[in-house]
């Protein structure tokens, strides 16, 4: 903004200098101009135009840098501060939402860096959640598939003590009747049924 001001100050006294000098180049080029028409005029004989009366030159001069120099002033004084003025705040207001477009865009990559790091965090959960829950889900399962092989081989022990209590009844009941038939078709073949000699029979044909 100094900068700014500086140089507004600077083309304020070039213009200031630059009106100055077209006065006095202007003052002396109508002198010159007005000198060389009277010349012209009173070779002519004819009647000169009432500002190129040679009489009044001095009058008019004096009024030009008068005009001229209130042209100065006012250009220095008013317009020129103004619009020093003007553009010292056009660059302030420049500068400033520079700054504030620079502190958004901070903002900005701090904010994308701030949900970057969250949502790298919240996958990182979601994904501690999900290893949790199947290491849960897995310990459950293999709690559950010990207690049905428990009770699968409970029941396996129990059937085969059935069935073998089955075999052993069977067996049982089987020379019981071997024993009676053999005893049975000796009494109808009209002989004695020895019972020992019919369970020692009977034991060897189980036996083989």
């Amino acid at each position: 903004m100094t900068d700014t001001t500086t140089e507004a100050a600077h083309t304020a006294a070039d213009a200031a200098n630059t009106v100055a000098d077209t006065a006095h180049d202007a003052a002396a080029a109508v002198a010159h101009g007005a000198a060389d028409v009277a010349a012209h005029g009173a070779e002519a004989g004819g009647a000169a135009m009432p500002q190129l009366d040679p009489s009044t030159f001095s009058n008019q001069i004096f009024w030009l840098l008068v005009t001229l120099v209130v042209i100065y002033f006012v250009l220095s004084r008013i317009a020129l501060p103004r619009i020093s003025a003007v553009l010292a705040e056009r660059s302030g207001t420049i500068s400033n939402d520079i700054a504030a477009a620079e502190e958004l865009k901070v903002r900005a990559v701090e904010a994308e860096a701030a949900y970057d790091k969250a949502l790298a965090d919240a996958r990182t959960e979601a994904a501690r959640i999900v290893a949790e829950a199947k290491a849960a889900i897995q310990a459950d399962l293999d709690a559950e598939i010990a207690k049905a092989d428990a009770a699968i081989a409970a029941k396996t022990a129990e059937s085969e003590k059935a069935i073998a209590e089955i075999r052993a009844n069977a067996l049982t009941s089987v020379t019981e009747v071997a024993k009676d038939t053999a005893a049975a078709v000796i009494e109808a073949l009209g002989g004695a049924a020895d019972a020992a000699a019919v369970d020692a029979a009977v034991a060897a044909q189980m036996k083989g």
